[in-house]
């Protein structure tokens, strides 16, 4: 048995989505100062590195990230590699991808999860679910999808993968980072912040397999 933490570090020089604050995370107090303790300040978006959407962040619909149910959180998951040739992931991309018919949460492993290794800076071109892929995806009665960057969705075109998936109860595991794990079977352990009113928090995530 193997646990793999595919959270990403939080810290400075993680990307994060345009226009969203940087990471801002500094020491406060200092026992090498004659301080009692070392205290940290950390301030961010709440779509910070690894984290998931509630469906509040495209719905207005009161579901915020703390009724978010354990039961689509932790439980059985299924790594699935996508060609590294794909750009997004289309209805027919994701019918040739062999999802197990009985899986209740898939993380999608494509090219993006080598970036997290090379880059510094925001990539817009990271591959992501197209909107008639996210149809093609509610109709396999999923608790929760996962992506290897920062979005389920396209960069400028957001909006109706995020909504369908997210009206059908979907929970979204965002900026994930998969290239240390193999394609297959896994259980999923994903505890984000219990924050209050919320449209996301960030999460630690393991797959133990």
């Amino acid at each position: 048995m193997a646990i793999y933490d595919i959270s990403l570090t939080i810290s400075s020089e993680l990307p994060v989505w345009p226009g969203d604050p940087a990471v801002e995370l500094r020491q406060v107090t200092f026992i090498a100062k004659g301080d009692s303790c070392n205290i940290s300040h950390l301030a961010m978006s709440v779509h910070t590195g690894t984290h998931v959407d509630a469906p509040y962040h495209f719905l207005n619909d009161g579901r915020t990230v703390e009724t978010l149910p354990l039961e689509a959180l932790v439980g059985p998951a299924c790594v699935i590699q996508i060609p590294d040739s794909v750009d997004r992931l289309t209805a027919q991309v994701l019918a040739q991808a062999e999802v197990p018919a009985d899986a209740e949460r898939i993380l999608f492993k494509t090219r993006n999860s080598a970036i997290w290794g090379r880059e510094r800076i925001f990539q817009e071109g990271f591959v992501a679910i197209a909107a008639d892929g996210a149809e093609w995806l509610v109709k396999r009665e999923l608790r929760l999808i996962g992506m290897d960057y920062l979005s389920v969705a396209p960069f400028g075109d957001a909006t109706a993968t995020h909504q369908t998936l997210l009206r059908r109860g979907i929970v979204l595991l965002e900026g994930v980072n998969l290239s240390e794990v193999r394609p297959g079977r896994y259980e999923l352990y994903c505890l984000p912040l219990k924050l209050s009113k919320s449209d996301g928090a960030p999460a630690r995530v393991i797959l133990i397999g």
